[in-house]
């Protein structure tokens, strides 16, 4: 116990406890300093953040937004596939053929124009032109076929239509 008294009462120990506090102090002034750059930087952020409301509010604010934009979005998404459903029935696929009707007029002026949707449903027109007169007549075209007799100049515009790479 004597010894401890002693050691104690050294000058050594007095420089090792006086060197320590001087470290202690160092420490904890660098802690403070650090703690003080953390909240500037907070305050700061906090400042930029949200001006006149508390961070709850912003982010509540900021999940309405976002469930507006999901709303907004899938209703995008709905009418562009309402787009791609009704595209279908749209005409898509055309052949014409050009065709001189009768031998006295020249010039290819008589056509057939076939038009057709995806599922080849459509019409046939088939315009005539001769010195006289000039004509244009219908015919409904149901999967690729017509219930009427086509011409061959008919049939030869129905298939470049149905066979359409465009």
């Amino acid at each position: 116990m004597e010894e401890i008294m002693e050691v104690l009462k050294s000058d050594i120990f007095i420089v090792v406890l006086v060197c320590l506090n001087i470290l202690l102090l160092i420490g904890y002034i660098i802690n403070i300093i650090k703690i003080s750059s953390i909240k500037n930087k907070y305050n700061n952020f906090m400042r930029k953040f949200s001006k006149n409301s508390s961070i709850e509010e912003d982010l509540s604010r900021y999940v309405e937004d976002v469930e507006f934009l999901k709303q907004e979005n899938q209703k995008v998404l709905n009418y562009c596939k309402n787009l791609d459903n009704e595209i279908d029935n749209c005409i898509q696929k055309i052949g014409i053929v050009r065709y001189s009707a009768f031998k006295d007029t020249g010039s290819d002026l008589s056509f057939a124009l076939a038009m057709l949707d995806e599922n080849n449903n459509g019409v046939l027109l088939n315009g005539i032109y001769s010195r006289e007169m000039s004509n244009i007549y219908g015919k409904p075209i149901k999967n690729g076929k017509s219930d009427y007799t086509l011409s061959k100049e008919e049939e030869e515009a129905l298939y470049k239509a149905i066979n359409n790479n465009n």
